[in-house]
């Protein structure tokens, strides 16, 4: 059960880290910060985003926390929990923010002694910026927000990690395993960047912005892309992404063919199922 009395530590304070710290102190919760640079932690007091804050993880530091928010890289995750898990104080709940799972949650399960539980979680949410200066916490306020358990997990601590999501405002909690949410974002996240990206690159025509309509804008938003995370993130899933990938280039190759054919009913008949599956996200 989350309470007020859990203190809750944030590892990486960047921008869903510091939107998480922001929303969880603004709800009277005490939170402290790991992260690597002084000058973020500086920001983050003074802006009234945390209580406390360190970039030399120590065992009288992080050992005052019940609660362990990871907002970090996958592979920076599983190397914090390598070097640092014995600073943990028993009993603590540990959960991350990371957008691939199966290579995940099961690693950090595996790595983590005895009197630890590691439960995985996704906001889905985001901008196209970066870094702690953009921490605003009112991104999750409508949002998703899915939860990963295993069989590793006891039902009180997914229960919290489901409880930490409604204090941070999202609007629909889910529960899917490790490997349904990699194919759920496979899809739903990853290929729409790769898409994004690929129209974003495909055409060299200078001062594209002074000719663009509100499609293609609406289309590229996110192609202003973190590349750091993101190619960790697809090579992660890379598996699940090809099949993703495999799918929609067949979508594509039958407008393609029906457009060379002049095909005006199979057109027609795969815009009229879009606009039906599309109506559902506007209820």
């Amino acid at each position: 059960m989350l309470t007020k009395d859990n203190k809750i530590l944030i590892v990486g304070l960047g921008l869903i880290g510091g939107s998480y710290a922001q929303g969880l102190r603004a709800q009277g919760f005490w939170v402290g910060a790991v992260t690597r640079s002084q000058e973020t932690i500086d920001y983050a007091l003074g802006h009234g985003l945390i209580d406390e804050g360190t970039t030399v993880p120590s065992a009288n530091f992080i050992g005052r926390y019940d609660l362990v928010v990871f907002a970090l890289y996958p592979h920076t995750l599983i190397q914090w929990i390598t070097d640092y898990q014995q600073f943990i104080k028993d009993g603590a709940l540990l959960t991350d923010v990371t957008g691939v799972k199966g290579a995940v949650v099961y690693k950090v399960q595996e790595m983590l002694r005895p009197g630890l539980e590691f439960v995985g979680a996704h906001p889905m949410a985001g901008r196209e910026v970066y870094g702690v200066r953009n921490a605003d916490c009112s991104i999750f306020r409508g949002a998703n927000y899915i939860v990963t358990p295993t069989a590793a997990n006891s039902g009180q601590a997914v229960r919290t990690v489901e409880q930490l999501g409604e204090t941070l405002g999202f609007a629909r909690i889910s529960r899917l395993s490790p490997e349904r949410h990699d194919e759920m974002i496979g899809f739903l996240s990853q290929l729409t960047h790769c898409i994004a990206m690929a129209l974003m690159t495909c055409k060299n025509v200078e001062h594209l912005s002074a000719y663009t309509g509100d499609s293609f804008r609406d289309l590229t938003r996110i192609a202003k892309i973190n590349d750091e995370m993101w190619s960790e993130l697809f090579l992660l899933n890379r598996d699940e992404l090809l099949g993703q990938i495999d799918l929609f280039t067949a979508r594509m190759s039958e407008i393609r063919e029906a457009i060379a054919g002049g095909d005006s009913e199979a057109l027609r008949s795969i815009m009229k199922l879009s606009t039906e599956r599309r109506s559902h996200f506007d209820k």
